[in-house]
This record gives C-alpha cells, sequence and structure tokens, in this order.
C-alpha cells in the first residue's frame, strides 16, 4: 500500500469513528463533507438517494444512520474527492500529525463551532473581521510563537493546520502580533480565525493591517495566562464530543 493509500485507509477509518462517537452524527457527517468540499448534490447522487434523505441524516430529522450507510457515505465522499484528483487526501498526506515541539495543542471538533464561540471562550477582543464571527471553525491549534519562528520554516508552516485550514490558529508568547500574521501572509493556506495571546505592549498596526488584507478575523486573548487558555479551547473542545 502506497503511503497515499494508507492516508486514504486511515482518513476513511477516522471520518467513520467520529460518526460513530459523536451525540451529533449528523452534523459531523456536514462538518466532513463541508471539509471535503462536496455537496449533497454530489454525495446523493454517488449514494443513489434524494438529497433530501442525506438533508435528514445531516439535520437530525432521521435517527442516527447505521454503521453501512456511514461506510457507504464516507466512501463516496472520499471517491469524489478522487475523482478529482484526490486533493484533499493528498494535502493530508503532507501534514505529519507528531505533535513537535511548535504546537502546545492541536484539536479537532468533532462538530463546527462559530468563531464567536471561540471568542467568548477565550474572551476575545475582535480587531479584525466583526462581521465573520459567524463562520464555521473546525478545530484550533495552540503554537508557540516564538518555537515557531526558530523551527519553522518556509513550507513547514503549512503542518499547524491539522485536517484543515478552517480552524483558529492561536499564538502564545506573543510580543506585538507581527511575525505570526507576516508568516500567515506568505503561507498557501489561510486559517479561519487567527487569536494571539500574551501581548507585551499594543498590538502592531501592521499585524492589523495584514489580517484585514487577508480577510482573517484577528482576536486577542484577555485570559491572564497560557495555561488558563488551552485549558478554555480544551473544554470547547469537550463540548463538541
Amino acid at each position: 500500500m502506497s503511503y497515499l493509500d494508507s492516508t486514504r485507509d486511515n482518513l476513511a477509518k477516522r471520518i467513520a469513528g467520529e460518526i460513530v462517537f459523536s451525540t451529533q452524527p449528523g452534523q459531523t457527517m456536514r462538518k466532513w463533507r463541508t471539509l471535503l468540499n462536496v455537496s449533497q448534490a454530489e454525495v446523493s447522487a454517488a449514494l443513489q438517494l434524494s438529497p433530501s434523505v442525506v438533508s435528514d441524516y445531516e439535520t437530525g430529522r432521521r435517527k442516527s444512520p447505521g454503521s453501512l450507510f456511514i461506510k457507504k457515505y464516507v466512501e463516496a465522499l472520499l471517491e469524489i474527492d478522487e475523482s478529482r484528483g484526490g486533493g484533499y487526501v493528498k494535502q493530508l498526506s503532507r501534514i505529519t500529525f507528531d505533535p513537535s515541539e511548535v504546537f502546545t495543542d492541536l484539536k479537532e471538533f468533532m462538530t463546527p463551532l462559530s468563531i464567536m464561540d471561540i471568542v467568548e471562550s477565550i474572551e476575545g477582543r475582535v480587531y479584525t473581521g466583526e462581521d465573520q464571527l459567524h463562520q464555521d471553525v473546525y478545530g484550533y491549534t495552540v503554537v508557540d510563537s516564538v518555537k515557531a519562528i526558530t523551527v519553522l520554516s518556509g513550507l513547514d508552516f503549512y503542518r499547524i493546520f491539522g485536517a484543515s485550514s478552517e480552524r483558529a490558529l492561536v499564538f502564545t508568547k506573543v510580543s506585538r502580533g507581527r511575525s505570526p500574521m507576516i508568516a500567515i501572509k506568505i503561507s498557501p493556506f489561510k486559517p479561519r480565525v487567527v487569536v494571539l495571546h500574551g501581548l507585551k505592549g499594543k498590538l502592531d498596526q501592521l499585524a492589523i493591517q495584514l489580517a484585514a488584507q487577508e480577510n482573517i478575523p484577528l482576536v486577542v486573548s484577555q485570559l491572564p495566562n497560557e495555561e488558563i487558555l488551552i485549558e478554555a479551547l480544551k473544554e470547547l473542545y469537550l463540548s463538541t464530543l
């Protein structure tokens, strides 16, 4: 089995496992369908079902799907991705999930939360993107900004994105916020929201300008220390199980 095939197999098991163990399996199904950029119509056609059936499962109007349906649903998602060139699986195969010293924490939500959920949990002040706070977030990565600058370089930056770039990147030990936003500007992947913690002085105006240019909400956490920040994010993660 090739590394790409192994990645695809592991991803299939991961998606199926999340759906089975989720308290809201329909929302978890929708989460993964959205991450793989597959429409309800596409997955319905692949399953030879009407779109209303898939919609009923995803919204919880039908009772939780059985294991056979989940297996077919996951296979349909990955087959559609493969028919388009396997973009998602290929991207995932480049990412090592070994939590390096740069990452303090990395979690994938079982069901999506909103940016506002993140903001409220970390007592955040929003500097840009107030009109985007309703958007879905699929996970978070807590990054030691000092170590990221010294350890990560160039394309290695994509490793902080986990299973999806549609996540919160939380940078700790931040001085003024300029370096994280410069790194994001040159990165080929963009997060859903950037959170800064541990500011020493005022937030750099260039950080705000870059966030606005990239159309990324920029939030500064007001929590007193990193331990409380990580605990707040973990509680948010547990709320999705």
